[in-house]
């Protein structure tokens, strides 16, 4: 099995808490991973991350602006 290592820039999927972001750097053992939509960032296990194809990376960014859409919290 190949191991998954994310580069700067990768959108990718926490299976940990299953949100999509794009990697922006890394810190110690971790990856810092912003939502695709803005917001803050979380840190997360290079283990827990995958890449994400474009289509499900646009089926995140619509999901988030519809629910700001409608004025939700996110």
């Amino acid at each position: 099995m190949t191991v998954y290592r994310p580069s700067h820039g990768d959108t990718v999927e926490d299976t940990t808490i299953k949100r999509i972001g794009k990697v922006m750097g890394f810190e110690g053992p971790y990856v810092q991973v912003r939502p695709v939509g803005g917001g803050l960032e979380w840190d997360a296990r290079p283990e827990n991350l995958q890449p994400v194809t474009g289509a499900e990376a646009l089926s995140s960014a619509v999901a988030l602006a519809n629910a700001r859409s409608r004025g939700e919290q996110l």
